[in-house]
């Protein structure tokens, strides 16, 4: 008897080790809600993936916009569309259909794909910032410092950054013993949210996350305030008014953008880590819907509202579109 139970105890913790799926019960508190969340959500998506892909089509189909600068943009762009293609379409499911299954290796790719993305949007946020440190205080040697080879490397540089940081997160989290109820009170998976089904310890899942935070987007925060610094004091000592503000023009929209970006997901963590007792978990967690769709939808409407080449580029596609179909 003894036998058959140790047996039996070793089948347990075996199974226990690796769940089938999870379950994402979208808002917690607000499921009579979902339906009407899902009507701004789905708006603000289809809004997010229509402007970014007017964007690429008009960085790509114009000549005059294959610069260092407007390449960076069409990868923020196309960051953009996945991350919130990443998480979307399983939310919009979950709200209409209650489709809230999910396979275990399904939701560790998920939660690979949106922490790998917004690494890799903070990356090429940086790289936009050095793009205009080198146009405002080196513009005389910017055409050689970015060359296409140079952001060849920076693109490269870039996707194997936020893959060396964020592919260990699935080992970490397979380790993990499973013995738990398979429910996460979210609309989609993260790192800590599956961590935290396990009965294991999961201290090496914390500080690996939070150093892989500050590694990457901490670095990337502290390196563009720097290049903003050098820009600001190379900006003030132009002789010219006029200058100056031209100058400055062409950092707003870089800089809305980057206030877009970090400003909610600083909030978002801090919230979390301090005000976790006084803030509802269904304001994070509709908090961290909106941020996957939000910025997304903005980024298009700044730079096409506030760059003259953008606009410039897209009425040309669209007249040569209606010439065409003529």
């Amino acid at each position: 008897m003894a036998l058959l139970s140790a047996n039996s105890t070793a089948a347990v913790n075996s199974s226990d080790t690796r769940m089938a799926c999870c379950l994402l019960i979208g808002i917690p508190g607000l499921e009579h809600l979902h339906i009407w969340l899902s009507i701004p959500l789905c708006t603000m998506y289809v809004a997010a993936l229509v402007g970014n892909g007017i964007l690429i089509c008009v960085i790509l189909s114009q000549s005059s916009l294959h610069e260092p600068m407007y390449i960076f943009l069409s990868m923020l762009a196309s960051a953009d569309v996945l991350l919130s293609t990443s998480t979307m379409p399983k939310a919009l499911a979950n709200f209409w259909l209650g489709s809230s299954h999910i396979s275990f290796d399904g939701c560790l790719t998920q939660m690979f794909f949106i922490h790998f993305l917004f690494v890799a949007d903070s990356a090429v946020l940086l790289a936009m910032a050095f793009d205009r440190y080198v146009a405002i205080c080196s513009p005389l040697r910017y055409a050689t410092i970015l060359t296409r080879t140079v952001i060849g490397k920076i693109v490269t540089a870039t996707l194997t950054r936020s893959f060396i940081i964020m592919f260990p997160s699935i080992f970490l989290l397979k380790r993990l013993h499973y013995c738990r109820i398979n429910i996460i009170a979210h609309t989609f998976c993260e790192h800590m949210g599956i961590a935290r089904l396990s009965c294991s310890d999961i201290s090496i899942n914390v500080w690996y996350g939070l150093a892989a935070a500050l590694l990457s987007t901490g670095l990337d925060i502290i390196l563009i305030a720097v290049s903003y610094i050098h820009i600001l004091r190379a900006v003030f000592r132009l002789p010219s008014r006029d200058a100056r503000s031209k100058a400055l023009s062409t950092c707003g929209s870089h800089v809305c953008v980057i206030l877009l970006f970090y400003v909610p997901a600083l909030f978002s963590v801090f919230a979390y880590r301090f005000g976790g007792r006084h803030i509802p978990h269904s304001v994070h967690i509709l908090l961290a819907n909106l941020y996957v769709v939000i910025p997304p939808m903005l980024n298009p409407i700044i730079y096409g509202v506030r760059t003259k080449q953008i606009l410039e580029g897209a009425k040309e596609m669209f007249s040569n579109l209606a010439k065409e179909s003529k």
